[in-house]
């Protein structure tokens, strides 16, 4: 199966300092393989109009909790994909400082059977926080939309 991730309203190379956040320049949004915290699929700048990450993952049942791949995280009934977020310095390293957890789990069933039918998943997000950070944490059901293609 294909998982696409639509990323929009990226909220730019710079953010200044706010609550519990220090602030960082040079931002860039990845997505991390399992196991692998330092190795990033796809690091896009945030200042982007929109960034689109592609996951290649194989369906081993007719369950969410049966996605495996490089960039799913998380046992049997709690898989997710995390986008890391990170200050990239002159010489190319990546400095994470956030990231912003997609669960699986939360993709309606509908949304999923269809998906396994057709072999192709999308998730659409915006990638800034109320406060204008980028965003972090688990990412609520109403703040992503999955669907299949």
């Amino acid at each position: 199966m294909q998982i696409t991730i639509i990323g929009t309203d990226l909220p730019g190379r710079c953010c200044p300092p706010g609550d519990n956040f220090p602030g960082y320049t040079n931002i860039h949004v990845g997505i991390q393989r399992r196991g692998r915290p330092d190795e990033l699929l796809g690091i896009q700048p945030a200042d982007a109009a929109s960034s689109t990450w592609t996951l290649h993952c194989k369906v081993t049942g007719t369950d969410i909790a049966d996605l495996l791949g490089p960039h799913i995280q998380g046992p049997p009934g709690g898989r997710f994909i995390y986008l890391n977020w990170g200050s990239l310095d002159d010489d190319g390293g990546f400095e994470m400082f956030r990231r912003a957890k997609l669960m699986l789990s939360d993709i309606p069933p509908g949304v999923f059977a269809d998906a396994l039918r057709s072999q192709h998943l999308t998730a659409t997000l915006t990638l800034t926080d109320a406060k204008g950070q980028p965003l972090c944490a688990r990412v609520k059901p109403d703040k992503i939309s999955w669907a299949a293609r």
